[in-house]
């Protein structure tokens, strides 16, 4: 059990916390559960979990800031849990970072079902040999979420635009729909997936050092969706 994924749970409501660790833990998971953002924040010094359950309503600090934060400088994904349920909240959650958002109240199932999901790694569990992966002079470690130019800089990748950019690397010069992304990535269809999306893409755009009307690496085919230009080496 010690080698189970960690699920980092960062929720005010003590049931909330008890309902989710619990199904957690049942479903094969270790959990660790804090009630406020500086304890969940010190805790990261010391732990490294696989995902993070959010709740957007903490005491002491604002949700989105730190799924912001978490995004840029975490490996973990990202899971908002909240009760905020319009779509302009679900929207600047997964434009900040986020890799889902779960609207309060849950079904717990439904909470383990979206994590196996986002941890799901194909291309991880088919070669373990893949996670340095170059191309067109880049390199990528997806273990450490790390993009290195072709002049040696590196810069971190969140774990929603390594999920983008390992989709794109296992179909190079393929064309890859919207529906194809919501299939292998998850998610819920809608406005929300697409922007998310949008959002992924044009940081790593920027991130490749990439001209929007000029790709070299990622070009949009407009009513369709993406093909990504280089090959692994």
């Amino acid at each position: 059990m010690t080698d189970a994924p960690l699920i980092a749970i960062l929720d005010d409501e003590p049931e909330i916390r008890r309902l989710l660790s619990a199904a957690l833990v049942e479903a094969g998971f270790r959990t660790q559960c804090f009630a406020r953002a500086t304890e969940f924040e010190a805790a990261l010094r010391r732990i490294q979990p696989e995902a993070c359950l959010i709740d957007l309503g903490l005491p002491d600090r604002d949700g989105l800031a730190l799924v912001h934060r978490l995004a840029r400088e975490s490996g973990a994904a990202i899971i908002i849990i909240s009760g905020r349920a319009q779509v302009q909240d679900r929207v600047a959650g997964l434009e900040l970072g986020a890799d889902d958002y779960i609207i309060k109240p849950f079904e717990p199932a439904e909470v383990v079902a979206r994590i196996r999901a986002r941890l799901r790694k194909p291309a991880r569990d088919a070669g373990a040999g893949r996670q340095l992966v170059r191309f067109a002079g880049w390199t990528v470690d997806f273990d450490r979420y790390a993009l290195t130019s072709p002049e040696g800089e590196e810069t971190p990748i969140s774990h929603a635009e390594a999920e983008v950019l390992r989709l794109f690397l296992d179909n190079p010069r393929r064309l890859i729909s919207r529906a194809q992304m919501l299939e292998t990535l998850g998610g819920s269809a809608g406005e929300s997936f697409d922007r998310a999306m949008d959002v992924r893409i044009s940081r790593l755009r920027t991130k490749l050092g990439e001209d929007p009307k000029s790709p070299r690496l990622i070009k949009t085919i407009y009513g369709a969706g993406y093909i990504f230009l280089a090959e692994p080496a």
